[in-house]
């Protein structure tokens, strides 16, 4: 079976929760467009995520992106509150303030959005399979728990599990590969953070899970794959950077998947 894009998953704002597409836009500079496009911050400019507060993950929203409305669900509230991202910007950060109990505002980048990589800037990648193999790792979550803790922008269907860590090589090299007209260019697996350790719903941590994890993605590495990237094997999912020439081009559901020469 052909490698093929199974889902697409872009998260409006940063930390928050993702909204599932049928195709998206890749930006100039690698990041499909509306995805982190907003975050929050601090009055000190730090960021407001999972990194930092683990509170964040209480909130629910859902994301209109043609409307550019964001709902959320304040924990112990009755109702959705509704705000228009441009428009309302100010009462979204008054009701964001009152939750976390200290000043936030939502600043907004359309040209790259808030990355965590800075320098890779092209959607994340995984396979639906290796979401499925690394759930199976911790008796009770799901998988579609797991991919909701990993955060992917893009899933590949009708591959094996870890089929995508073809898609970097030894530190220094790129691989490149089509994703239906989009031309990408897998950088490294990415490193993660303590947010895929708690559950992505009440934000409580999974005993062990960093470690459980590591010596999990050690022992089924395949024997295939770059060694050089894997300072340590807490790392999941694939960097990538966009080609120049895929500016503005679209990535649609069911593309297929070429590993180029």
């Amino acid at each position: 079976m052909m490698p093929y894009l199974a889902k697409i998953l872009l998260y409006p704002v940063k930390s928050l929760d993702g909204v599932e597409v049928q195709n998206a836009r890749v930006l100039a500079s690698g990041a499909l467009q509306h995805d982190r496009e907003f975050a929050i911050f601090d009055e000190q400019g730090r960021f407001v995520n999972g990194k930092r507060h683990a509170k964040i993950h209480l909130l629910r929203a859902q994301f209109a992106l043609l409307n550019r409305t964001i709902s959320l669900q304040i924990p112990g509230g009755d109702s959705q509150q509704n705000f228009h991202l441009d428009e309302e910007r100010q009462a979204l950060e008054a009701t964001l303030s009152d939750f976390f109990e200290f000043s936030v505002i939502l600043r907004q980048n359309s040209l790259m959005g808030f990355p965590d990589d800075t320098h890779s800037l092209g959607p994340t990648v995984i396979s639906t399979a290796t979401l499925a193999e690394v759930a199976s790792w911790f008796p009770g979550l799901s998988v579609d728990e797991m991919r909701r803790r990993m955060r992917a922008n893009i899933e590949i269907g009708g591959v094996p599990a870890f089929w995508e860590d073809q898609l970097f090589g030894e530190q220094g090299n790129v691989v490149s590969f089509r994703v239906g007209d989009v031309h990408l260019l897998g950088i490294n697996p990415c490193q993660r953070c303590i947010v895929p350790t708690r559950d992505s719903y009440l934000g409580e941590a999974y005993p062990n899970f960093q470690k459980i994890f590591a010596t999990q993605r050690q022992a089924t590495l395949p024997n295939w794959v770059a060694s050089s990237p894997f300072n340590h094997f807490y790392r999941l999912s694939v960097n990538t950077q966009l080609s120049p020439s895929s500016t503005g081009k679209i990535l649609q559901i069911g593309d297929e998947i070429d590993i180029l020469p």
